[in-house]
Order: C-alpha cells, then structure tokens, then sequence
C-alpha cells in the first residue's frame, strides 16, 4: 500500500511557524510509514530564508526538488509557495543520491552516482524520479540518454527548475535541505506503478511546412533543408524575434525522431554567435520540424484532454506529480492560474503541481521498458 500526504505554506519570515504549518498538515508520527521520500517545490526566496532547511530538519526522511513558480498543491495554489508531498509506504521503498557537480562531464557523473545507487538493492526500480537546476549549457536530454543507458530504460520522470525568468539565476535543485546550481539528484522508487500522461499542442495546429535538420550537434542546430538557420527563419518571418533571447518562447516546434516514437516540443533560446540556432533540447539531425503556437486556447484544451485521460486511472491512484512547462503559464497572460484551476477541478487524489525550466517523463512505456525524453512546453504527469 502506498500512502501520499501534501502539504504547503506561505510563511517566509518565522521559520518555526513554517515548520509547524507543515509538520501539522504531514503528522509524520501517525501518517509516515516504514518507507517515506519527501518531493518538494517551493518559491526560491523559502530556500535562501532557511524555510527548506528548517523542514527538512524536522522530516525523518529524504528531500528531493526544485525550486518552482507557480505552484499548486490539492489544498492551495499561490506564485511565492512552499509545497511538499510526501509518498509513504511498508512495501515500496526509495533511494535518494545527489552527483558530484555536473559542469564538465555530466554524463560520467550521473551514470557513476545511478550505479552506485541502484547498487545498494537487489531489484531494479521501476521508477527515477530526476531534478536538476536549469544550466544553460547542459541540455536535459544529456541526463536522459544518460540515465536511460544505465538503467536499461526505466521510465524517468521529473523536472528542471525555474524561478519564473528567463535568466533563471535562482533556479535552483534542493537536496536535503540544501540547494545546488550544478548538480543533479535522483530518486530512485521501487514497486510503485507509474503511469504518465503528456500534453504539449495540437499537431493540426501547426504552421508552415515541414523542415529537415540538416546539420545539427547537441541542442544547436547550424542548417536546415540543407540552408542557413538565418535563411530558415528569414522564410517565416521570424528574424527579428531569433535576435532577442527567448523571442519565439511563445512559438515551439515540433520535432519528430522519425524513430516512430511519439513527437516532442523544443523551444528556441537565443542564436548562437555563428548565427545557429540553440534549443533548449536536443535536435539530432534527421529529424523534422514544425512551427507551432503557444495560444491560451490550446493549452487549456490539451491539458484538459490529457486530465479526462487521466481520470480513467485515478480511481485506485494514490497521488499525482505535474510538471508543466513555464512557457505555458507564461502564455496564459493575466489568467496565470488557469491550468492550474483546470487541476483542482479535475484532480481527486493528492497533488503536486509545479512548473518547469524543462519537464522529464516518457513518450511511451512497452513492458516497462521507456522511450525518457526531455520536453520543453509540455504538461507531464506522473500517477501512482
């Protein structure tokens, strides 16, 4: 049986009135069973005043997250929010690690720090849960390809943190009480049934035709249908908004593998100095892109689809992760807290709703075996 308690507040100034809030609402000596991890989300100002800390002190178990903006919880929603959820149980069991810094050679670092964790039991996890501080130069789909390697493909689900700007400089990834700007933390979750859920837009909406990548390294990409990215762009309209930093947030693209697995939505930061194209995820060459529109409508009518999906599974479910792009809050305008307001209503077991410099979760699952891929404006979730 698993068990899953949140809880959440907005005292920022008196740390033990903020320990207190929580410790009531959790009532870790009665609801705690013999295996719990706490998963946390928070307002990055909680993190600096010593709120994090102060809780996790107070917890008797492991603490793993992001910093985030906006936030929800089942109970309450707000921009400057400390939220926690706790997942508790006598069978499954969770494993908390944190890598040594990730600047240099993520890839080596994640694959040391998973090995050695997944060590210490005989079974394989069927779940990561994975946090990481947003690093312009590390691309999510580095700790994906990584971790997915290493594990022989267990699906993988989490989130990069924002704290609402497009400078990210308080983005930080929480570990025990402490938080990090270059390292990456994993949970790594046994017998638990996940099941996951996307929704980023509507394919019928996109605009243009498709295009090919042509030449790309990473999560550049230096020429398209064999032409200059500045072509490319000039041919939709699109130059003066690729010369400002995060100037096509509101437009991803979709990019397909051609592998046959589903679609993701990449989002163009900024050119490069030689005039290439940077994402925000990897792009390999071969693969097909389309512009899209973030639009309001589309958002809540795809998040709204996805959550009727959901619902179908919910009955014997006993909490929910969500992870959704900033990009999507950002293109809601004055009415921030529409997506969340489509949770709430939607939504009858515990939550934990927070928003994303980057989302993690599968495309698809065949036999416990996972296509993890990074996303960029997407909704994810994660149903236990």
């Amino acid at each position: 049986m698993v068990k899953t308690f949140v809880a959440s507040t907005r005292e920022l100034d008196e740390i033990d009135v903020a320990v207190k809030e929580i410790m009531t609402q959790l009532k870790p000596e009665t609801n705690f069973l013999r295996n719990s991890i706490a998963i946390v989300s928070c307002h990055f100002e909680f993190v600096i005043a010593g709120v994090v800390k102060a809780i996790y002190d107070a917890l008797p178990c492991d603490m793993v997250g992001t910093v985030s903006v906006p936030l929800a919880t089942a109970e309450e929603y707000d921009m400057v929010m400390f939220s926690i959820m706790i997942i508790t149980s006598d069978e499954s069991d969770f494993v908390a690690s944190l890598t040594l810094p990730v600047l240099e050679d993520s890839s080596r670092t994640i694959a040391e720090t998973y090995a050695k964790t997944a060590s210490k039991k005989l079974e394989k996890p069927s779940l990561i849960l994975a946090y990481a501080p947003f690093i312009a130069q590390n691309s999510g789909d580095e700790y994906m390809r990584v971790i997915s390697e290493v594990s022989d493909n267990i699906p993988c689900f989490g989130t990069l943190a924002t704290d609402g700007t497009t400078g990210f400089a308080n983005a930080y990834m929480i570990y025990n009480g402490e938080y990090y700007q270059d390292r990456f933390a994993m949970i790594l979750a046994y017998d638990l049934n996940p099941k996951f859920y996307i929704a980023n837009f509507s394919y019928e909406k996109a605009m243009g035709n498709v295009a090919n990548v042509t030449k790309s390294e990473g999560h550049v990409i230096m020429e398209i249908n064999g032409r200059s990215v500045d072509e490319f762009f000039t041919g939709l309209g699109l130059t003066k908004a690729s010369e400002t930093e995060f100037g096509m947030i509101m437009l991803p693209f979709a990019v397909d593998y051609n592998d046959g697995t589903p679609k993701v939505a990449r989002v163009f930061v900024t050119l490069t100095p030689e005039r290439y194209a940077l994402y925000a995820g990897e792009i390999p060459e071969g693969s097909a892109i389309q512009i899209t529109s973030n639009e309001k409508s589309d958002i809540l009518e795809t998040t709204k689809n996805t959550l009727d999906e959901l619902a179908k599974d919910m009955q014997n479910a006993s909490g929910l992760l969500i992870y959704s792009c900033v990009s999507r809050y950002m293109a809601l305008g004055a009415d921030i807290f529409k997506e969340i307001e489509l949770v709430t209503e939607n939504v009858k077991v515990p939550y934990l709703m927070a928003y994303a410099g980057g989302e993690i979760c599968p495309t698809q699952v065949i036999e416990k075996t996972a296509a993890n891929r990074f996303h960029n404006n997407t909704f994810t979730a994660c149903l236990f």
